[in-house]
């Protein structure tokens, strides 16, 4: 429902929905803020995939596997993704 949501606040066409697609435990590894681990001692509630459910999209625009893809590789399909829409 957030999904569509946002997507209804666009034009038709101007929402790009894009999965991050990173299991659980790299999120962890790589959490900069420590978010994890403060979930873990109970500084932290309702944490998106910890605490509650994560709810993949049904149908999104791209997926990056970012396991298999770095950043810079992964920013360039987006930026492809969004030039096809534009042109």
């Amino acid at each position: 429902r957030d999904r569509a949501r946002a997507a209804a606040l666009l034009p038709e066409g101007g929402f790009l929905e894009v999965f991050v697609d990173t299991p659980l435990e790299v999120c962890r590894q790589r959490d900069p803020k420590g978010l994890y681990a403060r979930a873990d001692n109970g500084r932290v509630a309702n944490l998106t995939g910890r605490d509650q459910p994560y709810e993949a999209p049904e149908a999104p625009a791209l997926v990056l596997h970012t396991v298999e893809t770095d950043a810079e590789a992964a920013a360039d399909q987006i930026v492809e993704l969004v030039l096809q829409r534009v042109q």
